[in-house]
């Protein structure tokens, strides 16, 4: 087995990180791989040193791609590396005299409050299954918070209306429970309502396809899609800009900015912490528009 295959190996089963996460581990070192075989004869990664790196990091920002894409691939290839340290395989880290490509500091994009208003009160979702399914699906990244992985994942036992809490897998498998309002009860249950009466509960999973299958990303992208197009012209309309809107729109109205972190299931609290400056930025905009002497 070769040493990239003893890798992944170890993130899927011993860090046990997502399928999602250690395809793209796979996909990177691959990259590094086949540009290693471009450039030297009888390429061997375990043999590669910082120049050759350096080179690839250059190639990389050379065609485009973006300073936080090449710093996930270095970081991947660092995490190989102190791999093979670690078991022996390498007594040097080629990638310690690497400097990563600096950042620009890049504010979350988020729908603005009275936008989710209008979507949510107005008659923008049908009465059939499509319209129900449809409007639980935008409520709920809306009023949770949750990741488009976590929503596609929920099952029936993962609802607990009575008590407005859903219980959500995150990533590294954190199991967490986020509450919801009474007016989110009221619409997952009536759509529920008439998925088990279509479908039944045989399969397990809450959202579902027309076709009672269960639901996949690509369609859970453009639900969103499609609704948030009645609202908003913004240019990123996913899963993840509700969201941003989520947290940006708590903090707004003065929630605690460690509850946000443990609502967004973060690790830790940097993560968390780039709401504030979008906060900051709507402050200075009116403190432009308001104050005499701005």
């Amino acid at each position: 087995m070769s040493n990239l295959q003893l890798f992944l190996d170890y993130l899927r089963y011993e860090k046990r990180n997502s399928q999602h996460t250690s395809t793209a581990y796979e996909n990177d070192l691959d990259q590094f791989v086949l540009f290693g075989k471009e450039c030297v004869e009888d390429f061997c990664i375990e043999k590669a040193d910082h120049h050759l790196i350096r080179q690839w990091i250059i190639s990389l920002m050379d065609i485009g791609i973006t300073a936080r894409s090449v710093n996930r691939k270095v970081s991947t290839l660092k995490s190989f590396y102190k791999f093979l340290l670690r078991e022996g395989i390498l007594e040097k880290n080629p990638t310690d005299r690497i400097i990563v490509p600096k950042m620009g500091k890049k504010l979350p994009v988020f729908v603005q409050e009275n936008e989710m208003n209008r979507l949510l009160d107005g008659r923008y979702f049908t009465d059939d299954f499509q319209g129900k399914r449809d409007k639980a699906v935008i409520s709920l990244f809306y009023g949770t918070g949750i990741r488009l992985s976590e929503l596609k994942d929920i099952r029936l036992s993962d609802f607990d209306v009575k008590e407005k809490m859903v219980k959500v897998l995150g990533k590294r498998n954190k199991e967490r429970l986020v509450p919801f309002p009474l007016e989110i009860a009221t619409v997952v249950s009536e759509y529920i309502k008439m998925r088990n009466e279509l479908f039944g509960n045989l399969n397990q999973m809450v959202f579902l396809t027309e076709k009672g299958d269960p639901i996949y990303s690509k369609l859970i992208y453009r639900i969103v899609r499609k609704h948030l197009s009645n609202v908003t012209t913004l240019d990123q309309r996913s899963p993840h800009i509700l969201r941003h809107s989520y947290a940006t729109h708590l903090l707004n109205r003065g929630a605690d900015l460690n509850a946000i972190k443990e609502l967004l299931g973060h690790s830790n609290l940097a993560a968390t912490q780039v709401y504030t400056h979008t906060t900051f930025e709507k402050l200075k905009s009116v403190y432009k528009q308001a104050h005499p002497r701005a």
